[in-house]
């Protein structure tokens, strides 16, 4: 397996299961309805903004891969745009996973001698350094999200007690 395959492997496998940690963000999402998305906890992010801030920067590298230029920014990352709908909740987890896949695939068709090269800038290190990035960014906030659904079920649970 090359360098690049075992990246994409990587990054697949937090976004779809088979890593080490035996979390991953499709198995973890799967069962997240609107209302607990969308539920905020004190000043933490929601489940659904940390979705759309976790594929955010995806969709940015992944323009990058395909040959176009760097164009994100930290603020808008976490602008997610109002869910309305269990149906509009569905297609942003859904769109997380796609991208997912055309990330992990645009990995696997770099050449191994770019991991080295630098991510369009020096100033962001090199390809290598950028992609586990994506992948530690990823591991992070998905942490968070189990964190906040665990929370979620016990509110839920204890809520039901006493109505």
């Amino acid at each position: 397996m090359t360098h690049t395959e075992q990246i994409a492997q990587h990054f697949r496998q937090v976004h779809t299961g088979g890593n080490w940690t035996s979390v991953n963000l499709q198995a973890v999402l799967s069962d997240v309805t609107l209302e607990q998305a969308t539920r905020k906890i004190g000043d933490l992010n929601t489940i659904a903004v940390l979705t759309y801030h976790v594929n955010y920067y995806v969709d940015t590298v992944l323009k990058v891969l395909q040959g176009g230029p760097l164009m994100g920014n930290d603020k808008q990352s976490f602008l997610l745009p109002p869910l309305e709908t269990e149906a509009e909740w569905r297609a942003l987890a859904d769109k997380a996973i796609r991208d997912a896949e055309l990330f992990a695939s645009a990995i696997e068709r770099l050449p191994a001698e770019k991991l080295f090269e630098d991510f369009t800038d020096a100033k962001y290190g090199n390809y290598y350094r950028n992609l586990h990035g994506i992948i530690e960014h990823t591991h992070y906030h998905l942490g968070q999200m189990v964190i906040l659904k665990k929370v979620i079920g016990l509110m839920d649970n204890f809520k039901a007690r006493f109505d």
